[in-house]
């Protein structure tokens, strides 16, 4: 609870003490506008089969890879100009730079963003790595785009992530680009 209050004091000096009662809803509402818009749930909430094809599986919603979801190793592309390949949930992604997975947004402390502050989230779509300063943000997150929301827009998301139901799902680590071999003559 004290990092959506945090979120709503950052609304709060850019909005102004008008915009302070209503805070709590509107940072919500605009947070999980956000969130939909900017398509998290296609990454970060689990594929499931449905009546009309894969469809998110909004019981794990914005949970990322199940963990108990082990991967094989990533198949081999095809020539031509193929870049990747992903997991029929789509929460795991193979490509040149190895296989990342989708983070669980979750508020659960110990496997989402539990503990993590506004801070934390902001420098992390800000620069494009873990905590803004660990390792880098891995394709398909589209950090580039996502990095020009202003202050409000992340803090509203953020508040949002923080008011969701927590899930316990631990996502594994990314895994570094399979060795090449060099073409013999």
């Amino acid at each position: 609870m004290n990092r959506i209050v945090t979120a709503f004091a950052l609304i709060n000096a850019f909005a102004g003490p008008a915009a302070a009662a209503d805070a709590s809803t509107d940072t919500l509402a605009r947070g999980r506008y956000l969130v939909t818009v900017a398509s998290c749930h296609d990454c970060h909430t689990p594929f499931k089969a449905g009546p009309n094809g894969a469809e998110p599986d909004m019981s794990r919603m914005l949970s990322g890879h199940p963990e108990g979801m082990l991967m094989p190793p990533a198949p081999r592309l095809p020539a031509g100009p193929w870049l990747m390949s992903v997991a029929a949930t789509n929460t795991a992604w193979a490509g040149p730079w190895g296989v990342s997975f989708t983070a669980n947004l979750t508020p659960d402390a110990e496997t989402g963003l539990g503990r993590w502050t506004l801070r934390n989230f902001i420098d992390t779509i800000r620069s494009g790595r873990h905590m803004g300063r660990g390792r880098p943000i891995l394709p398909p997150m589209p950090y580039p785009m996502y990095k020009h929301f202003t202050d409000e827009d992340l803090a509203a998301i953020f508040a949002y992530l923080q008011s969701i139901p927590a899930i316990s799902n631990r996502v594994p680590e990314p895994l570094p680009p399979a060795p090449t071999t060099a073409a013999r003559p």
